[in-house]
């Protein structure tokens, strides 16, 4: 799988991330403090990833900044994103499975080495749900990138 891999911060969590998606198969394509010579800000590194997403430049995308929140909000202004930060295994499980999110928001500050390892794992486990309900709700978030208002 194409991931793309976003982080304002050259922190040690993120360079083990790259490197456990590559260790597990993944093509890897780094944004900001990952990448020499890229602008490290979490609003342009978060959004770049999330367009590589959205473009098809990649099939998922993985955007990090200290408290995950800003990277995630950023991910989520580009249309046809859907980003989850997600803090724990149950939470990535979830994003995957009710909201098919398409791209995975973490905190540099609190995420671990063991507890990262356990939420890619179950945010790749996961396949997006077929329930009708669901399928409604995910649809809907699609109509409001379309329509930017009523849907």
């Amino acid at each position: 799988m194409r991931i793309s891999v976003s982080s304002d911060m050259d922190e040690p969590v993120a360079r083990y991330l790259v490197e456990e998606l590559r260790r597990r198969g993944h093509e890897v394509r780094e944004h900001g403090a990952l990448r020499p010579g890229a602008d490290p800000e979490w609003a342009v590194c978060s959004e770049a990833a999330a367009r590589d997403v959205a473009d098809g430049a990649a099939d998922q995308a993985v955007v990090c900044c200290w408290t995950g929140t800003g990277a995630s909000i950023a991910a989520n202004k580009v249309p046809g994103v859907r980003a989850a930060l997600c803090t724990d295994a149950g939470t990535a499980e979830g994003a995957r499975r009710w909201n098919d999110a398409n791209v995975l928001a973490l905190g540099l500050r609190l995420t671990s080495a063991p507890v990262l390892r356990e939420i890619l794992d179950a945010w790749f486990a996961a396949e997006p749900s077929q329930d009708p309900e669901d399928l409604r709700n995910v649809a809907r978030v699609g109509r409001l990138d379309a329509a930017g208002r009523d849907c």
